[in-house]
């Protein structure tokens, strides 16, 4: 409990003169009480720096929020994702926001690798470098591995010293705050800040187990091995671990190097269409995209693939919603706003309820502005952000997924453009979009969905009475009111609120002895 507070403490104080809530506030108004606790928290502690207040506001706030450490790091990346949470200006700030921290010392980089690989493998690794590149969890060393016989320049990937306890102490701080904020100022229960902290706990955890990211890049590779054009690292799974991630090295040129590119004889302009078809493909097609995209994870290598690299950070759509984002974007490419408003209702996007009509034309204000716009003006990912804005007027549920689609199809679509400002987005969309949706309505594809479908269900045949029991009794609780859904769906999020509980009580309890050993002694 005293741990906790302490940590709460350390934290309120970092945020207090980092000058973050000052800029939030712009857009953000906190409540009274909170800027009055960080005003007595900032005292005598904050010293202007005229560099620092030159800033416009986001970078200031980026800095703020990068000088605060690597939890901090991680809730800003994570809220950039979330505009339906703190909203669209603030969203877009964050977006700049760089996860560069300096390297820690190559020395605990290598105990930590020959503790997680062991002393044999260990001794194989040869010329392991200097750190290349340091983020707020992990930093990377270029190194050398024998592969079967073969000498495999890698690149591998170690966490930071005690990073999991680090960030697992400051984030469950974090849900404390959350959970006295909502109690106390009862206004803020709607933004469920409980909820959002113990998803950003539940994400990074996954991302500080390498393991997740290998098998992540490992599904990437098999999705993409017959894609032209395209390449994804190997992982060498016997160099792996939890703390340790071992691939290919890429010897190539940086999407950013635009001149470099051009000097080698690289054609831009079909690069331009070749990054945005590609991300289209997997998105559409597999179902699973890197959804961190940015110039720094592209690379050309020497035979002219497009080659990733980072994959903490990914997404994943189902197949329905697939289904929706080809035939809505590809509806508005051919201007069926009637189309588009169908997929909506029959997919149950928006309440059957809401008329066709009034959506098709609420889409129609979307579309025909865009095709009034120059080329290099129209944008898929900002048509998404539009068309999001307008279904949540006809009641459609936020599809977070989607919401992560946007964001980086926005990423992408900038790479793109910084290498040829005159791409088509419609144009070179529409190859990749028409291809998906004309398999998906081809009778073989229907007919190997039916026979899996059927093959699934006979399987389960022998099965079915139990099977029927146990569905016949669960129903009879539920009748009974007996079972509880949504328990049994957020098992972990109520672990986690009846331990803040159990810390309020907790807490009282410890206040009223203070108070009851004061009395006795004075």
């Amino acid at each position: 409990m005293i741990k906790k507070l302490f940590v709460l403490l350390k934290i309120a104080r970092r945020l207090a003169v980092s000058d973050a809530l000052k800029i939030i506030s712009k857009t953000h108004k906190p409540p009274f009480l909170i800027k009055i606790l960080f005003s007595i928290l900032s005292f005598s502690f904050f010293s202007k720096n005229n560099d620092f207040q030159s800033m416009k506001d986001e970078e200031r706030l980026c800095k703020s929020i990068e000088n605060m450490g690597p939890t901090f790091i991680k809730l800003g990346q994570f809220l950039a994702t979330r505009p339906d949470i703190i909203g669209e200006d603030l969203s877009n700030q964050l977006e700049k926001l760089q996860d560069k921290v300096p390297p820690f010392p190559s020395y605990l980089a290598k105990e930590k690798i020959k503790k997680n690989l062991g002393s044999a493998l260990f001794q194989s690794i040869i010329n392991l470098s200097e750190p290349v590149a340091a983020a707020s969890i992990a930093q990377v060393h270029k190194a050398q591995i024998n592969d079967n016989g073969v000498l495999k320049d890698v690149a591998i990937k170690v966490l930071r010293p005690n990073i999991k306890k680090i960030f697992n102490d400051e984030i469950d701080a974090l849900m404390l705050f959350a959970y006295i904020v909502e109690n106390i100022i009862k206004k803020t229960k709607r933004l469920k800040l409980v909820e959002v902290v113990f998803l950003l706990k539940e994400i990074t955890n996954h991302e500080m187990d390498l393991r997740f990211e290998a098998a992540a890049a490992n599904e990437f590779s098999e999705n993409t091995k017959n894609d032209l054009g395209f390449n994804v690292p190997k992982i060498y799974w016997n160099f792996t671990s939890e703390e340790v991630l071992t691939l290919d090295w890429i010897e190539g040129i940086s999407i950013r190097e635009k001149m470099e590119l051009e000097n080698n004889k690289i054609n831009v302009n079909k690069l331009s269409s070749d990054i945005i078809q590609h991300f289209l493909r997997h998105a559409v097609r597999d179902g699973f995209f890197h959804a961190d995209m940015h110039q720094g994870n592209l690379f050309i290598n020497n035979t002219g693939q497009i080659v990733t690299i980072d994959f903490g950070i990914m997404g994943r759509i189902d197949k329905l919603n697939r289904k929706y984002l080809a035939e809505i974007l590809y509806g508005f490419i051919q201007r069926d706003y009637k189309k588009v408003a169908e997929v909506h209702i029959m997919a149950g996007l928006v309440p059957q309820t809401v008329q066709v009509e009034e959506l098709s034309q609420a889409l129609r204000s979307i579309g025909e502005p865009i095709f009034g716009q120059a080329v290099k003006d129209i944008s898929g990912g900002k048509l998404l952000k539009q068309l999001f804005e307008i279904t949540e007027k006809f009641n459609m549920a936020t599809q977070t997924q989607l919401l992560i689609l946007q964001k980086t199809m926005v990423v992408v679509e900038g790479v793109a453009r910084k290498l040829y400002a005159e791409t088509n987005i419609w144009e070179v969309s529409r190859p990749i979009l028409e291809t998906w949706i004309k398999n998906m309505k081809d009778p073989k594809t229907k007919f190997d969905q039916v026979i899996n479908t059927s093959s699934e269900v006979l399987k389960r045949i022998p099965d079915l009475p139990n099977f029927m029991d146990k569905a016949d009794y669960a129903l009879r609780l539920i009748a009974e009111g007996r079972l509880n859904l949504g328990a049994l769906n957020n098992k972990s999020l109520e672990v986690e609120e009846m331990k803040l509980k159990n810390f309020k009580n907790n807490m009282i309890i410890g206040f009223l002895g203070i108070v009851i050993l004061i009395l006795l002694v004075f």
